[in-house]
């Protein structure tokens, strides 16, 4: 991607955040979903960032979508998630797994935002260990029958199209990825899911397969290959949760300075106070440490697609992104709690940002690896695998 086409997409994303921000903070108060993100990401061309040109895309490079990601994320998790959904886990598999056919036909109509995406890996009784999932699939000649339920799905209500993971009927061997047509009716059944501490304006939802037919070209990968498409997606979830908390965090950062400037007590702005100056310092680190770890995170991304048979550039990347979403997650957790303590009682609104982003971000330790598993995985990379705690 050119310094040229860098610089258009940012500019795009831009304007796509000034024209969000009002809908959003409606949305929010109104606690509803936000269908503006679709309309106005088709308007801004944001709905293929990391899609080839050749697709539609804008053919973005792992640190320029970071940068969008973090900007998206100063408008909210909620609105975050949506492209994180769409773009990292959904369009994602599709382009580095899926065959010619099949990129042509998901992602294109991606990127026109006929379809929105999402990634069905998550079930009730299957989390942090996705080994233990129940959804099934078994071959009935030109179609797989589906079988099984996927919960608390990023855009799972409104896509068009779902990346979803199964074992052969039976447990008779490997997981399996499939793109499912997400097309309500018989043996296909979704509801949403708003009963959630935050992201009001974002769409989280279940799904239910009933026998549900998939013809065998759907197929995302070799058969049994599943679990490693799931793992090689989340490398890329991660990243993206992770510039998204810096989007955060650098909201937050801007709220809390420019209140501690206007907001007089004891006859003297509170940014003077030295314990309000503790809260904006802290907030500081927080960004400057989370932006250091994403962007590092995102360079050792791009390193290991430019080279995707370098088995320790894909190791360095995938722990890198562990490392960034677990430090960022926590970190914009942090800048968000000192941001609503400068706001005092008006931090514990949500008519004001800060009080937004402590209910959103707190989803963001858990989702795409909660905190505990990632810190499995670096204390496995520091003592050695033979150290794993789960083998």
């Amino acid at each position: 991607m050119s310094p040229a086409d860098q610089a258009r997409l940012l500019a795009d994303v831009e304007a796509f955040c000034e024209e969000i921000r009002p809908i959003e903070e409606l949305c929010y108060v109104e606690h509803k979903f936000n269908s503006e993100v679709l309309p106005l990401g088709r308007k801004y061309n944001l709905l293929g960032m990391i899609v080839p040109e050749i697709y539609g895309g804008r053919g973005a490079d792992t640190v320029t979508y970071a940068r969008a990601l973090t900007r998206l994320g100063r408008e909210g998790t909620g609105v975050r998630t949506f492209f994180s959904g769409h773009t990292s886990i959904g369009e994602y598999p599709i382009l580095t797994w899926g065959n010619e056919e099949q990129k042509r036909r998901y992602l294109t109509a991606a990127v026109r935002g006929d379809k929105i995406l999402a990634f069905g890996l998550t079930e009730p009784e299957a989390g942090s260990n996705p080994l233990e999932m129940q959804m099934t699939y078994e071959r009935k000649g030109d179609h797989f029958l589906l079988n099984g339920v996927k919960y608390l799905i990023s855009n799972a209500g409104i896509a068009g199209a779902i990346v979803t993971f199964a074992y052969p009927k039976g447990r008779t061997g490997r997981i399996s990825a499939f793109i499912i047509d997400a097309v309500d009716g018989p043996g296909f059944a979704r509801e949403d899911l708003t009963a959630k501490m935050g992201m009001p304006t974002a769409n989280t939802a279940m799904f239910e397969l009933t026998d549900y037919a998939v013809p065998v070209a759907n197929m995302l990968g070799k058969e049994g290959d599943g679990f490693r498409i799931a793992m090689g997606t989340l490398v890329a979830g991660r990243l993206s949760v992770a510039a998204g908390c810096l989007g955060v965090i650098e909201d937050c950062l801007a709220e809390a300075i420019t209140y501690a400037k206007e907001r007089q007590q004891h006859g003297k702005p509170i940014a003077k106070h030295q314990l309000v100056q503790e809260h904006i310092a802290g907030i500081e680190m927080d960004r400057l440490a989370s932006e250091s770890l994403v962007l590092r995170a995102a360079e050792a991304k791009d390193a290991s697609n430019a080279e995707p048979g370098n088995g320790a550039l894909k190791a360095r990347a995938e722990l890198l992104s562990a490392q960034a979403k677990l430090f960022a997650s926590n970190a914009a957790w942090d800048a968000a709690d000192r941001a609503v303590q400068v706001f005092g009682g008006r931090g514990w609104s949500t008519l004001y940002r800060p009080g937004r982003h402590l209910q959103d971000v707190r989803v963001c330790r858990i989702y795409e690896g909660t905190d505990e598993i990632l810190k499995l995985k670096v204390a496995a990379a520091v003592l050695g695998k033979e150290y794993e705690a789960f083998k």
